[in-house]
């Protein structure tokens, strides 16, 4: 491979393709970022960052931007539909474990626009949009992309490493031979924003509320414009019943009655699958984030569990740019699909159960645990270190 080669490819330019690339460039190895799209996602995705996830990004230089433009929260709630509170809990527990001892509610395509701004004006960063994988192969020595650019030309990136993190439906993972085994949650969950102040309309409510009823519970998401809503549907309804704009109505008018009809800036119904690869590299190829893992975003832990791939992921690649081994790679691969099938999705389906029970006795347990829990102050810290990613981070120093 020539000089002009001697750099990382990486295929998706959303939140974990752009922290890997920002961290990689940071270390001075250069890049050429590929992207399907004209212009990076501005649609409200995910919008909830852990502490560690900001620990990572303040490398960058990225965290107080998202602080200046997000929403601090110090605590979270589980709550009962129709009792209200059951369990608040205080991150400030995390003091001297973090630097960001709280959750920060913040836009993603936030995130995304400062750091394509840093990868455009960095003079190693190259931004392809527009720009369609199609191919991708490798050899001892290196990788290449075959890519359609939006005028129908063809085009050829080669690197001497290769990053999939282009999404659920990645054409990295279908490349590598990777199998995406897993299972698809039965009902479409149904996100909506709206302007409507939550804070002002339910007592006590924090900006994160888990809010579990036996018949139909909910999610309500604080950002600093809007109130997300997050609800389940039946798994018999047509995305067109569920999307339509008097259902819609229907559905907040249930959560909270009002006077006057609600002003939905956003909706968006999708299916959620919890899934994990069977293995995350090949050679020198890596895949990070939905590429990798989908799981229920009621842990709050996908794009987090992304970012966190990418940070791990770079750290070791850095090395095997200067000299390590290629064979060192393999404990990225054990140490993040470890996190992916015992913390994400464990911490998906352990919220998930909580909000769906419907036997008296189980929720009333449910509750008793949680509020046990809020009450001792050593269990308070510990279910807020690994509900807020802290712990699974920690333990992966044992995975060899």
């Amino acid at each position: 491979m020539s000089d002009k080669n001697e750099q990382v490819v990486v295929v998706g330019a959303g939140p974990v393709g752009l922290v890997a690339t920002a961290f990689l460039l940071d270390a001075g190895i250069p890049v050429t970022l590929i992207e399907a799209t004209a212009d990076l996602a501005q649609d409200l995705r995910a919008s909830t960052f852990h502490p560690p996830t900001l620990d990572f990004l303040a490398r960058i230089n990225v965290t107080r931007t998202l602080v200046d433009q997000g929403l601090v929260c110090h605590e979270w709630q589980f709550r009962d539909r129709t009792k209200g509170v059951v369990a608040t809990f205080d991150l400030s527990h995390l003091s001297g474990e973090t630097d960001y001892p709280f959750r920060l509610q913040c836009e993603q395509w936030k995130l995304t626009k400062a750091l394509r701004a840093f990868v455009e004006s960095h003079p190693d960063g190259r931004l392809l949009t527009e720009t369609r994988a199609t191919e991708i192969g490798q050899d001892e020595n290196g990788v290449w992309v075959r890519a359609t650019q939006a005028d129908d030309t063809d085009i050829e990136v080669k690197g001497r490493f290769l990053i999939g993190t282009d999404g659920a439906r990645s054409i990295i993972r279908r490349a590598i031979g990777a199998n995406f085994d897993g299972i698809t949650i039965p009902e479409i969950f149904l996100s909506l924003s709206t302007h409507f102040k939550y804070h002002e309309a339910m007592p006590d409510l924090a900006n994160i509320a888990y809010i579990s009823d036996p018949s139909e519970w909910l999610v309500l998401l604080r950002t600093p414009s809007l109130w997300r809503v997050l609800l389940p549907t039946n798994p018999d309804d047509t995305e067109e019943f569920i999307m339509d704009p008097e259902n819609v109505e229907a559905r907040l008018q249930a959560v909270l009655p009002t006077d006057r009809p609600y002003e939905v800036v956003h909706k968006t119904a999708y299916r959620v699958h919890e899934r994990v690869v069977d293995k995350y590299l090949d050679a020198r190829i890596f895949l990070a984030g939905d590429a990798a893992h989908l799981n229920n975003p009621l842990g709050g832990m996908g794009m987090n569990g992304g970012i966190h791939d990418a940070v791990n992921l770079v750290e070791k690649l850095i090395k095997v740019w200067h000299g390590e081994p290629l064979e060192s790679m393999e404990r990225y691969q054990r140490q993040r699909r470890k996190v992916a099938l015992e913390t994400v999705q464990a911490q998906a389906l352990r919220n998930r159960a909580i909000l769906n029970a419907t036997d008296p006795k189980q929720r009333s347990d449910y509750y008793d645990d949680l509020r046990a829990t809020v009450d001792d102050p050593q269990r308070h810290k510990e279910f807020v270190m690994r509900s807020s990613m802290i712990t699974s981070l920690r333990e992966l120093e044992a995975v060899e």
